[in-house]
This record gives C-alpha cells, sequence and structure tokens, in this order.
C-alpha cells in the first residue's frame, strides 16, 4: 500500500520518484520492526565497524614517524588531511543521494558503494603512500553511495506517520554504534601493537562481511529501495555527472586556498535551488526550510562531535594515562567508549520516545538537548586539560569517560533523530537528494573540526576545549529559542 498524499503535494502526484517503494507495515520482525530492518542493521554495523576502526588509528598513523610505521605528518597537516577526508565522506552523501534516485536505486547504490568502502581499506592495508590516498578516495566516493541511501531505505519500511519511525532509527543506530564499539578494540589493538597495515587489513574484512549479509538478506526487504521503472536517460545522466565530478574537480583545485568560504557559499547556494525548484507546494517549501534550520545546528553538533577522532584522540595518546585497574590498553580504545553507552542507551531512548506517546519533545527540542550535552561533555575535558597544564601530569582515563558518556546522551538526542526526521520532511520524490543534504552537515561538520584540530599544538588545551563547550551550549539555548518557530515550519510534521 502506498503512502497517501498530501492535498499539498496532490499536484505532483503524477511525478513521483522511481525510488518510493512503502508498503503495508510489516511487523514480523525484531521487536516488531519490518523484517529488513535486520538486514539493514548488520549491514550498517559494519560499514561503521569498517570506518570506525580505520578512523581510530587514521591521524595516530599520519604523525607517527616512519620509524614506527608511521607517515610522520606534523599534527596541523594530518588534522588539515583528517578534517579533508572526513569531511568529503559526507559530502560525497549529495551526489550519492543524486545517483541512487536518478540511476541506480537505493539498494543497488548500497551494493555498489560497499564495494567501493572495502577496496578502499584494502589499499590503505598495502602501506603503500600512493595506495594511501588512493584508498581514503575509494572509501569517500563509497561512503557516498551507501550511507544516505540505507538510510532511506530504512524510512521506506515505514509510513509516514508510522509510530514505530523514530523507535525503529534509533534501534538502526545502535547497529551503527555496534560496529563503532568493536572495531576499535580490533582495528585499534592491531594497528598499534601489531602493524598499521593490519588494522586497515581488519577494517577491509569488516565491509566484506557487510556486503555479504547485505546480499543475502535482501529478499527482507521487500520492495524497500527499489527502482519502479527504469531510469529515462540514464547515458546523459552518467554523462553529466561525470562532466560536474571534472568540472568540480577543477573548480577545487583553483578556489584552494578560499575553500572553507566556497563551501559555506556553494551551501547557501544549494539551499536557494532547494527552496525554489525542490518544493511544489507551500508545504513542501516550508518543510525544506525547517530541514536547512535543523541542518545548521546539526552541523555545529558535528563540529564538537568529531574531535573524537583527531583532537579527543591525540589528547588520549598524549596527555592520558591509559591505564585502568593495573592494566594498559591502547590509546585508540577509548574510540569504543562513546559507542558503549549508545548501544547500552539506545533501546533506553526507543522506548523512551514510544512512552511519552504526545508529551514527546518535538524534533528541534531533542536537537537542543543533544547540543547541549555534548558542550557538557567537554567541560569535563577542558577541566583535564587544565589540571595537566598545572604540572599534575598525565590526566585520569575517567575524564575521557565521562566526556564520551555526554557526547553519547546528545548523539542519540540527535543523530537517529535527524534521519528519522529528514525522511519525514523531504519530498518523497527526491528523499535521496535531501538525505545526501542531511549528511552535508556531517560534512561541513567535520571539515571545520579539521580545523579546530588543527589548533591542537597551538592554543592551550583549556581553552580550545572551553572554547567548543561555550559554542555548543550557547547554540543549545539559541535553537530552544527558535524551537516554536521550527516547529510552524514542520507543518504538522512532530
Amino acid at each position: 500500500m502506498a503512502l497517501p498524499v498530501d492535498r499539498d503535494e496532490a499536484s505532483a502526484a503524477t511525478d513521483r520518484p522511481v525510488t518510493e517503494a512503502v508498503f503495508v507495515p510489516d511487523t514480523a520482525g525484531l521487536a516488531g520492526h519490518p523484517r529488513g530492518l535486520t538486514t539493514l542493521f548488520f549491514t550498517e554495523m559494519w560499514e561503521r565497524f569498517s570506518y570506525y576502526g580505520m578512523r581510530a588509528i587514521l591521524i595516530l598513523f599520519m604523525v607517527a614517524s616512519p620509524a614506527a610505521g608511521g607517515l610522520g605528518f606534523t599534527t596541523e597537516r594530518a588534522a588539515a588531511i583528517y578534517g579533508l577526508y572526513t569531511g568529503s565522506v559526507y559530502f560525497t552523501a549529495i551526489p550519492g543521494g543524486w545517483i541512487a534516485d536518478r540511476l541506480l536505486g537505493l539498494r543497488r547504490a548500497v551494493l555498489v558503494g560497499g564495494i567501493l568502502i572495502a577496496l578502499g581499506h584494502y589499499c590503505l592495508a598495502a602501506n603503500v603512500r600512493p595506495l594511501f590516498y588512493a584508498g581514503l578516495v575509494f572509501i569517500v566516493l563509497g561512503t557516498g553511495l551507501l550511507k544516505p541511501n540505507i538510510s532511506s531505505i530504512v524510512g521506506q519500511l515505514y509510513t509516514r506517520d508510522d509510530p514505530r519511525r523514530d523507535a525503529g532509527f534509533s534501534l538502526f543506530y545502535m547497529g551503527i554504534n555496534l560496529g563503532a564499539l568493536i572495531s576499535p578494540l580490533v582495528c585499534g589493538y592491531l594497528g598499534q601493537k601489531v602493524g598499521w597495515h593490519w588494522g586497515f587489513g581488519a577494517a577491509g574484512v569488516g565491509m566484506t562481511l557487510g556486503l555479504v549479509q547485505y546480499v543475502l538478506g535482501k529478499k527482507r526487504l521487500g520492495r524497500a529501495g527499489e527502482l519502479a521503472e527504469a531510469p529515462a536517460g540514464a547515458g546523459r545522466q552518467w554523462a553529466l555527472l561525470a562532466g560536474a565530478i571534472a568540472a568540480a574537480s577543477v573548480l577545487l583545485y583553483l578556489v584552494w586556498p578560499y575553500r572553507d568560504w566556497v563551501m559555506l557559499v556553494l551551501t547557501a547556494v544549494l539551499f536557494a535551488w532547494l527552496l525554489r525548484t525542490g518544493a511544489r507546494s507551500t508545504t513542501e517549501r516550508k518543510r525544506i526550510g525547517a530541514i536547512i534550520v535543523l541542518f545548521v545546528f546539526a552541523t555545529l553538533f558535528w563540529i564538537g562531535f568529531e574531535q573524537a577522532g583527531s583532537s579527543l584522540n591525540l589528547f588520549a595518546d598524549q596527555y592520558t594515562r591509559n591505564v585502568m585497574f593495573g592494566w594498559s590498553f591502547p590509546s585508540s580504545w577509548y574510540q569504543s567508549v562513546e559507542p558503549v553507552f549508545v548501544v547500552g542507551f539506545a533501546p533506553v531512548f526507543a522506548w523512551l520516545w514510544l512512552r511519552l506517546g504526545r508529551h514527546e519533545p518535538s524534533s528541534p527540542a531533542k536537537f537542543a538537548y543533544g547540543l547541549l550535552l555534548l558542550g557538557l561533555g567537554f567541560l569535563f575535558v577542558a577541566v583535564a586539560a587544565q589540571l595537566y597544564a598545572r604540572g599534575q601530569g598525565k590526566v585520569s582515563p575517567w575524564w575521557l569517560i565521562l566526556l564520551y558518556l555526554f557526547h553519547a546522551l546528545g548523539e542519540l538526542s540527535l543523530s537517529p533523530v535527524g534521519l528519522s526526521t529528514v525522511t519525514k520532511l523531504a519530498p518523497a520524490r527526491i528523499v535521496g537528494l535531501m538525505m545526501g543534504v542531511w549528511f552535508l552537515a556531517l560534512s561541513l561538520g567535520n571539515f571545520l573540526a579539521g580545523h579546530v584540530a588543527g589548533m591542537f599544538e597551538k592554543m592551550p588545551l583549556p581553552r580550545l576545549f572551553g572554547a567548543v563547550f561555550l559554542t555548543t551550549t550557547l547554540s543549545a539555548v539559541v535553537l530552544a529559542v527558535l524551537t516554536p518557530p521550527i516547529k510552524r515550519l514542520m507543518a504538522g510534521v512532530h
């Protein structure tokens, strides 16, 4: 059974998307959710295993001396590469969503993306510098195809007003963090204790397992994510895409010294274009506007949150006493702490949203809670950095554990809610593109997070982490004030 069409969307009913495939609710899966959620859960779990396992050792590998098997980069250079890489991973979600909507369909885009990701990790495992950069490019392209489109398929398992929707995304998000929990323990240990290429290779094996599971479980998805009909003019659209990539590459080379401003301007242009041509009714325009406002605050959240793999990773390696109960451990293992909390609390949040019923906070309110919790986490590490600056030696690991507890609570308040909100607010014909736009917030946040991490050796750490605390906390207050008008823009979507 297809979704009912709103009155404001009735004029666009004759031009429905080729990727729309929403059917009668399926309750035969885990905890009364659709069966396909299990397949997507494990696919995303293994993809995140590969990504976070590699991320846990990436900057450590870059700053390690050649004698220790690393690249010997300065912290500033390594942070810049890290920020560019992680930002690009999510930026490619925009063309990845467009390719899925217009050419491949959601399912096939996820499959091709997973293959590219696995290939990228194996390139990193070869431990040859040219292949190092090639591997990063493959992972960037593959994640752009997989990441937004698998989330869109999750959205298609539910009707628009299905009360299980937010809970389903919270469970899906638990899969993300289960992979992120396990991978630093495996890849981090292998990378820091055995050899860097062993850690990267383990990430590749994880993605390969995810691909096998995805192919074997595709029948559980029903028709979600399938193309309804063959795309018209596919050859011309592929040629257009190739030309756009070539032009973007040349443009990037020319404007590289001004890349920060260019990215912000292009983002503004994209939003203007979406409001002008992406909406076919007043309601759609309002809802796209709500996505844009939430996008801004999500970007601020990710700037702070994504310090985990860069400045916080370096703080753990250089300034933290990595010993608990007399047992020492690799610094990369801190990357598993936050996912432990997410996996533990995700079912609680899923239950809480359903339990609250009509008293459940709105999506903007949940975003404000997320920002506030993120800021409070940085308050702990700012205090720890101050203790180190006073000459008290390396700090206790409990400071970082407390930080990651608050970051986990903040992430659960914002990230899965954002995924769910976009699938509810976006016009159905461009849901893949809008999911890509949503991941642009992650892209900009990661890119700007690289700039913040680049100050690790230039700015006193108490001041650096304190600035992040103040910025995110103030953003939470501003968003709380703006919540009522944002809810009006959402036009009936909670």
